[in-house]
Order: structure tokens, then C-alpha cells, then sequence
């Protein structure tokens, strides 16, 4: 009896030491973090967890508390994000590699599966820029425009063409909807996904046709294509470069670096904002940051209804669903929105979600 007493005290005792030695890591590398991140980057942290900011519930859909009316851009709040965000990433270097970086032949990693490899192709490598298509660039006023289906009938088109710099996502139409969400387009994104989804993955000549028609309204545009993400869309990306290539395409192609996403990444998490992997739409504030002094944001709403309890599509243009909530899915858009809308209210940006005043 005594012998089983003395294994359970000496079990306990071990895993009261085990505890407490967790404890002290974490704390540890609590007090390293905040040497590394600075007193200005703990401050926005601690302003993102501890906004005051109410969530709302109606019509069964957890919304956010938020308006536009008086608006004013805090340029000295502006400035600190620019400079804690370029502690991780330049969005003039990363926002593409150049020539430079690589050359035919190469074999690289798939930046979220490094298990798997690319082999840079001569048609990537020739439309690779030969310096970063944002160098040197800046803008007073920028326009990053989402695809949810809160832009219909808001009447934001005109608003949204009258900014300096425009920023759309995944290659969204704009002509039968120009009075929601305008036509301005300098700087595009394009999921290899895209290619299947909206153009038939090219599978005859009038998809191919209907995507150089789209592309050929780009003109100068800078079209941004992440290409070293994951394996499965890199005959997609073949494709859209031979594409471009054989119709003389003007546009200015882009790849962004082997390390953006992480550093992005990094930023959010490190400002206690636990995203898995950034949206399209979060990746291009970021990255906006860097040379605009004053963001709108535009058709960024992560909930299947409005404020009045209608319905809300996922895209302004289809019809494709999303579960907002799910743990299965690669984002986590209800806690961006919310961080964005924080940021709203402190000047940071101005995050549009209703209709938009007159021009």
C-alpha cells in the first residue's frame, strides 16, 4: 500500500513540474514576441482582441455593428500599420518574383506543399517581369474590391472608378454590373481555379475565346496569379500563359513569391488574429499597405444575409454557396471581416458594406 501511495505522489508530482515548465515556455516565448514585434505592433494587437466592438445577432446571422457616416482616415495609425507590416513583407518585392529569380528548368516547392514540386517552363519564365510591377508606386486613394453579393444594388460603381488605384479579385465580371461595382481594373488577381470554374477549363474554342475577350479588357493591368500555391492548378496557369503569349495579350503578369502568403500570415497571427490562411481580399489589403495612403474596401460581407435579414450571395455574379462558419474550409472570413471593421473604426481604412452616396 505504501509503495502504490509513493508511485501516485511521485506521478503527481511529475506532472505539476510538467505544467509549470509549459507555463514558463509559454510565457517565455510571450516576452520574446513582444521584444520582437515592438511596443507599436502590441498595441494594435491588443486593440484587435480587446475591441469593444459588439457582435450582433438577427435573422439568424451574426453580423457586425458598423457605419460610415463620419468617417475620417487616422494617416498616423496608416503610417504604423505600414511600417509593422514591412517588419514581415515588402509588397513591392513580393508582390511577384522577377526574371531574375528563376530561370526554365528550375524545380521549386509548392509554397503549401512542400511535398511536391514545379518545374518553371519557358512560357512562365518569359512572362515573369523583369522588375516588381509595383516599384516605385504610390497612390493617394485605392479601391480594393470583394465579390460578395452585398455590391448588388449598392450603386458603388461610380465611387469605386473614382480612386486612384483599383484592386479586384479572381477575375470577376464588371461590364453587366458596372453600376454595383465599376469597371476601373489596374490591378487583378486570378486563382488558377478561375480557368475551370468560370471559362469551362477551356474546354473548347469559345471558352478560350470568351477569356481573351476578358483579358484583352485588362489592357496595362497588372494580372496576379499564384501559381506556386498548391499542386492541381499548374496546367491551368500553362494554359493562361500560352494564352496570353499566342494573342499578344497586353497585360503585365504577375507571381507572387515563394514566402508571401507566410509573412502574411505571420503579420495577422502575430497581432492575435488567428487566421489559417488569408483571403484573397485580406492578402491585397496587405499588401495595398504598402503604397496607397488611404484603402476602401468594397463587397467584403461573409454572411448569407444583410443586415435586414435578405439574402446575400457569395458572388455578385453566381451562384456558388459558402459556409462562412465551417472549420473545413481554408479561411477564417467572419474573424477577417471583423478584424477589418475594427480597423474601420480606428481610421484605418473605410470598409463600405451599404449603398454608396452620390458622386
Amino acid at each position: 500500500m505504501p509503495s502504490i501511495r509513493k508511485r501516485w505522489t511521485i506521478c503527481t508530482i511529475s506532472l505539476l513540474l510538467i505544467f509549470y515548465k509549459t507555463k514558463e515556455i509559454a510565457r517565455t516565448e510571450e516576452h520574446q514576441e513582444t521584444q520582437l514585434i515592438g511596443d507599436g505592433e502590441l498595441c494594435l494587437s491588443r486593440s484587435l482582441v480587446n475591441s469593444s466592438d459588439k457582435i450582433i445577432r438577427k435573422a439568424g446571422t451574426t453580423i457586425f455593428q458598423h457605419s460610415v457616416e463620419g468617417w475620417k482616415i487616422n494617416s498616423s495609425l496608416v503610417l504604423e500599420i505600414r511600417k509593422n507590416i514591412l517588419r514581415f513583407l515588402d509588397a513591392e518585392r513580393d508582390v511577384s518574383v522577377v526574371k531574375s529569380s528563376f530561370k526554365p528548368g528550375d524545380v521549386i516547392h509548392y509554397v503549401l506543399d512542400r511535398r511536391r514540386t514545379l518545374n518553371i517552363s519557358h512560357d512562365l519564365h518569359s512572362l515573369l517581369p523583369e522588375v516588381s510591377p509595383m516599384k516605385n508606386r504610390r497612390f493617394k486613394t485605392c479601391a480594393v474590391v470583394g465579390n460578395s453579393g452585398i455590391l448588388l444594388d449598392s450603386e458603388c460603381g461610380k465611387e469605386i472608378d473614382s480612386h486612384n488605384f483599383v484592386i479586384r479579385c479572381n477575375l470577376a465580371p464588371v461590364v453587366e454590373f458596372a453600376a454595383d461595382v465599376g469597371t476601373k481594373s489596374d490591378f487583378i488577381t486570378m486563382n488558377p481555379s478561375v480557368v475551370q470554374r468560370a471559362f469551362g477549363g477551356f474546354r473548347n474554342e469559345s471558352d478560350r475565346e470568351k477569356f481573351v475577350h476578358r483579358l484583352s479588357m485588362l489592357n496595362d493591368s497588372v494580372l496576379w496569379i499564384p501559381a506556386f500555391m498548391v499542386k492541381g492548378g499548374e496546367k491551368h496557369v500553362e494554359w493562361v500563359n500560352a494564352l496570353i503569349l499566342k494573342n499578344k495579350l497586353k497585360v503585365r503578369t504577375a507571381y507572387p513569391s515563394l514566402r508571401l502568403i507566410h509573412a502574411v500570415r505571420g503579420y495577422w497571427l502575430t497581432n492575435k488574429v488567428p487566421i489559417k490562411r488569408p483571403s484573397t481580399g485580406l492578402l491585397m489589403y496587405t499588401l495595398a499597405t504598402r503604397f496607397c495612403d488611404e484603402i476602401h474596401l468594397y463587397g467584403f460581407w461573409p454572411f448569407p444575409k444583410d443586415l435586414n435579414g435578405k439574402p446575400v450571395k457569395y458572388h455578385y455574379y453566381d451562384d456558388l454557396k459558402y459556409r462562412y462558419f465551417s472549420n473545413a474550409g481554408p479561411h477564417r472570413m467572419p474573424l477577417e471581416f471583423k478584424t477589418l471593421n475594427v480597423l474601420h473604426n480606428r481610421g484605418a481604412l473605410k470598409l463600405t458594406t451599404g449603398k454608396c452616396t452620390k458622386q
